[in-house]
């Protein structure tokens, strides 16, 4: 009988600092994804836009300590957080990294004027144009060659590509 309420009362603590995180979660800002939101593209502010005005938008992709990171070069982005680019905009793919290959990948619908993955590494940059306006989580993967254990990683990361 102690035990069963014992356990009982864990149960009970549990479901409370679950509550707690969620409703923190909830004040925070919800559900951590852009993509999920109803209107994604209304997160986008000149403050996360890279590119724009005929300019083009240069993403560094490259392996980390915790996977993949995924960073566009807009002042004071960090890494694998939502950024947006304009419908027509050219997004260069490079990694700042020694020997590092990368691979981002879509899925089905691609943002971009082709339907194949964003595949490069050091000294073998790779770019394409935003041309599907909508907001796509793809998956980043980036690998150092030599490496014997854990070369490679993947993130899931977000863009938005705006009309």
């Amino acid at each position: 009988m102690k035990a069963e309420r014992s356990f009982a009362v864990l149960c009970l603590m549990l479901a409370v600092l679950f509550s707690t995180v969620l409703h923190a979660q909830d004040k925070k800002g919800g559900n951590p994804y852009a993509c999920v939101e109803p209107n994604a593209e209304s997160l986008c502010t000149a403050a996360n836009t890279c590119g724009g005005n005929g300019g083009a938008c240069s993403v560094d992709v490259k392996r980390d300590n915790y996977g993949t990171a995924v960073t566009p070069n807009i002042s004071g982005a960090k890494k694998n957080q939502l950024f947006c680019v304009k419908a027509g905009t050219q997004v260069n793919f490079d990694t700042s990294s020694k020997n590092t290959g990368y691979v981002l990948d879509f899925g089905p619908k691609s943002p971009f004027d082709r339907e194949d993955s964003i595949i490069g590494g050091t000294k073998k940059p790779d770019s394409a144009t935003a041309k599907n306006p909508g907001c796509y989580r793809f998956s980043a993967g980036a690998c150092v060659s030599g490496a014997i254990y854990g070369m490679c990683k993947s993130q899931m990361a977000e863009m938005v590509v705006t009309k």
